[in-house]
């Protein structure tokens, strides 16, 4: 039946989000309710504040979750009440022609969705859910397909963070980039994407693990995710790298901030016939400008990755069984515990770059 519970509510670009009563809807058929038991602060979620990415308002915030299922419609089989689970916010319809190819994570059905309309209400009036989620609630009602079981023995604030963040930055490396043993990697940008590329770039072997930010305070972070070296960002970056790489260029550089000047300083970081991986989501009218001349000469390769360019059914699984059995530690990205009041304060904190993940715990 319909409930009424807490939210966080950002009613308008720029204005500080806030905690609201809004109205769950009942379930219908392919539905689950699930109640929130812990969700990541994902610098999405930030650029959906901020107007960096354009999204309809009111807008309920939060997409990187997990939490027990409490109900479920009809036919659905994929869980069931009691179950724990971890969210997908960008849930494959697996009929399309990406789908049908391999690559659910472009789905045509739900890819470029920034948020949308799911039955939630507040004061009367329908609302928005950033990315069909709205997580940072005591409880969401999502399709089946976007619901995947995990593990009762993983906390959930481990898995909270696999439904994104450690998703993405893992896939980046494994899917997209490709690292392979001996190879050198650059990861620009050090919140909770990138301390995960800088985890997964160690795993995967590489000889050189460069993590570089802004903030001398992220190199404890860094190291504690596998780095084997910390550079602070300036204009000399490529330099720098350049010094720590017999000269070359790092064989991979992965950008993890979403801005057209990171992304110029990853392509320069990297080797003649590198690669280059972008991972984070910028603004629609900040534009990347590199010459056609370095284009051809360089033989660089750019491409991004979106949403780790993982099959989110097959890898959530794998990924949990990889915590629980010790051979992916996610405990460091976690920074901050904290309540549903306190996201606009670990907005601001990630604004100012400090930190890792805050993870709300409900």
């Amino acid at each position: 039946m319909s409930a009424y519970f807490n939210g966080v509510v950002v009613r308008s670009a720029g204005e500080r989000p806030a905690v609201a009563e809004l109205r769950l809807p009942e379930i219908g058929p392919g539905q689950v309710r699930v109640r929130i038991k812990a969700a990541g602060v994902c610098h999405s979620d930030l650029s959906m504040v901020n107007g960096t990415i354009r999204a309809p308002y009111p807008l309920v915030l939060g997409h990187e979750a997990a939490g027990e299922v409490v109900e479920v419609g009809e036919h659905v089989t994929r869980v069931a009440v009691g179950d724990h689970a971890v969210l997908n916010w960008q849930p494959p319809c697996r009929e399309c022609w990406f789908c049908a190819h391999g690559e659910p994570w472009l789905c045509s059905t739900s890819s470029g969705v920034a948020a949308l309309e799911n039955g939630v209400t507040l004061d009367g009036a329908p609302v928005h859910v950033s990315l069909g989620l709205g997580a940072f609630a005591d409880e969401v009602v999502a399709p089946a397909n976007a619901v995947i079981g995990v593990p009762a023995e993983l906390p959930f604030e481990q898995a909270a963070l696999l439904g994104c963040g450690v998703l993405t930055g893992t896939g980046a490396v494994r899917n997209t980039a490709r690292v392979a043993a001996g190879e050198s990697v650059v990861v620009i940008g050090l919140g909770g994407v990138g301390l995960s590329v800088v985890a997964a770039a160690r795993a995967a072997g590489a000889s050189d693990v460069i993590a570089v930010d802004v903030s001398e305070a992220k190199k404890g972070l860094a190291e504690a995710a596998g780095a084997t070296d910390f550079v602070v960002s300036s204009d000399a970056l490529s330099k720098e790298i350049r010094v720590r790489t017999a000269g070359r260029g790092a064989d991979h550089a992965i950008e993890c901030v979403g801005r057209s000047a990171t992304i110029r300083a990853a392509w320069r970081a990297t080797r003649r016939g590198g690669k280059v991986t972008v991972v984070g989501m910028g603004s629609n009218d900040d534009l990347v400008q590199l010459s056609a001349l370095d284009i051809f000469s360089s033989s660089r390769t750019l491409r991004s990755s979106v949403y780790g360019a993982a099959d989110f059914d097959t890898e959530i699984p794998r990924l949990a069984a990889d915590v629980l059995g010790g051979t992916l530690a996610i405990d460091h990205l976690i920074s901050d515990r904290i309540g549903l009041p306190d996201v606009p304060e670990a907005f601001d904190r990630m604004s100012r770059g400090e930190g890792a993940r805050s993870v709300v715990l409900l």
